[in-house]
């Protein structure tokens, strides 16, 4: 039952039709939790003793740097199913991902050079970690580069699937490069096996708005990955119908 169900979700029509209730309320979700956890953390939390008020871009920074690696894992994840099961479902929300995934590291990146300013007296720094983040958004640009190289999309699919597994060695690289390297980017605030250095106050929105991320990206994905079943399968006389119906 269960690998029935697995194949039924590689469907394009099937995901297109079970998804069409969640598109609306998956928005509204995400934008109001976006919504809250910015004015809570931008506007509520308390000010740090040492950084002012200028450590409050943290909570879009870090949101939208852990955001962007998970985004990778979920782009390689789907080109990996895509290669495998031949699925092309997965190579439409592979391809979804990338668009989604580069603007995350940007903003990341810029964020980064924003808040790097006042704490370390520059804009950039050819940090470790900083370094493999802006390898990261490369790797999310070679993916959106590729998908526009190829006449054939079959052949665009699987070049992009094989890039991001072999790009999967760089988040590692992103996670422990502040332990295995010196550099000056600060360890992690939010530790899962001790505890973390930030204060509740500060911990609580921070946690909101990474969850408030990860709502807002599962919903751009939805959107992406619907515009592109639409997109590939055009020819299909059920998306022929629909749009007649909408017309």
């Amino acid at each position: 039952m269960a690998w029935q169900w697995f194949h039924r979700l590689g469907s394009p029509r099937w995901f297109f039709d079970k998804t069409s209730p969640w598109v609306f309320w998956l928005g509204l979700v995400s934008l109001s939790m976006l919504l809250f956890g910015a004015v809570w953390g931008l506007m509520i939390a308390p000010s740090d003793f040492k950084q002012g008020n200028s450590y409050r871009i943290i909570f879009i920074h870090v949101p939208g740097a852990i955001v962007s690696m998970a985004g990778y894992y979920v782009m390689a994840i789907c080109g990996a199913i895509g290669l495998i099961w031949r699925m092309k479902l997965s190579f439409m929300v592979m391809k979804s991902v990338a668009p989604i995934g580069a603007v995350l590291t940007f903003v990341g990146l810029v964020t980064g050079a924003i808040w790097g300013k006042p704490t370390w007296g520059t804009w950039w720094e050819w940090d470790a970690r900083i370094t493999s983040m802006l390898v990261l958004f490369f790797l999310y640009l070679g993916i959106i580069a590729l998908q526009e190289a190829y006449r054939q999309q079959d052949a665009a699919d699987k070049t992009c699937a094989i890039l991001a597994l072999v790009g999967m060695v760089n988040i590692p690289i992103i996670y422990k490069s502040v332990d295995w390297w010196y550099t000056l980017h600060q360890p992690a605030t939010l530790k899962l096996t001790e505890a973390s250095s930030i204060s509740p106050s500060m911990a609580y929105p921070l946690i909101f708005m990474i969850v408030a991320f990860y709502f807002v990206f599962a919903w751009v994905v939805l959107l992406f990955t619907r515009l592109e079943v639409l997109k590939r399968e055009k020819k299909t006389r059920w998306v022929q119908e629909l749009v007649a119906a909408r017309v």
